[in-house]
């Protein structure tokens, strides 16, 4: 098995870039709850290829994830997690089945308008946080998080409901995503990606990633729960507002370009 130090095409300076991209953002969702896997997205399509992106993404976002979950085990809802782990296994099981190109702006919509309900909307019944609805939310977000890469926001203001003290919220999301990420290697493989060449690359990221991760959980104590909360609804609404102009840009919308 050929493993290179660095992918073809990518430079050195580029890959220190997206290594530094990678502890600031791990950095920001360990002490604000989210938004760092969606600004490292945006940063991995700049320079990766189309085809590289959301399989090397979602491989450094399970590293980033499982090590903020490892770091915060004690905080985690694992009432939750046990409802939310069978809906990734039949979310994954149906978007491998169904491994096609979606409408990227209708995701795009769908999600930010989501997103903005969940953080500014009436809050969700009791009901719809119980088992079925985190089961349901589970399989729809792992569904489309092998299509577009961009549903951790859509996740985060979901835990968001059911939380309101800081580190549970935190260490439950970063659970749920590790859950969320890991099947993607699987599905990407048998869609014939070539791992190994991004092997050293992703596994560099991943290590800055928990540098970040350290560093943020210590930001993360100094906020109170009611300053998180404000600042995860603001970071969350960003995220969604950029959303919906990815929206129609993508649906090519009047007055979008």
């Amino acid at each position: 098995m050929d493993i290179a130090l660095l992918p073809e095409g990518l430079g050195v300076t580029t890959a220190a870039l997206l290594l530094a991209a990678s502890a600031i953002t791990s950095m920001i969702t360990a002490s604000l709850g989210a938004g760092g896997g969606v600004l490292l997205l945006v940063l991995l399509a700049m320079w990766l290829p189309p085809a590289a992106i959301i399989p090397v993404h979602g491989l450094v976002q399970l590293g980033s994830n499982a090590g903020r979950a490892a770091m915060t085990w004690r905080k985690v809802d694992w009432r939750v997690i046990a409802a939310f782990a069978p809906g990734v296994l039949v979310g994954a099981a149906v978007g491998a089945w169904l491994l096609v190109d979606l409408p990227q702006h209708l995701w795009q919509l769908t999600i930010a308008l989501f997103v903005l309900y969940l953080c500014w909307g009436p809050p969700l019944p009791g009901r719809a946080l119980g088992t079925p609805g985190v089961f349901l939310a589970s399989v729809l977000t792992s569904f489309v998080s092998l299509f577009v890469g961009a549903t951790g926001p859509l996740v985060a203001a979901f835990v968001k409901q059911i939380h309101r003290d800081r580190f549970t919220t935190v260490a439950t999301f970063a659970t749920a995503m590790t859950l969320q990420h890991a099947p993607k290697a699987l599905v990407f493989g048998l869609a014939g990606f070539v791992f190994q060449q991004w092997l050293v690359f992703i596994a560099a990221m991943i290590v800055c990633g928990l540098v970040g991760t350290r560093l943020g959980l210590q930001v993360l104590k100094k906020l109170d729960n009611r300053r998180f909360q404000q600042l995860f609804n603001l970071l969350l609404t960003v995220l969604a507002l950029r959303l919906l102009w990815q929206a129609a840009q993508s649906a090519g919308w009047p007055g979008s370009l």
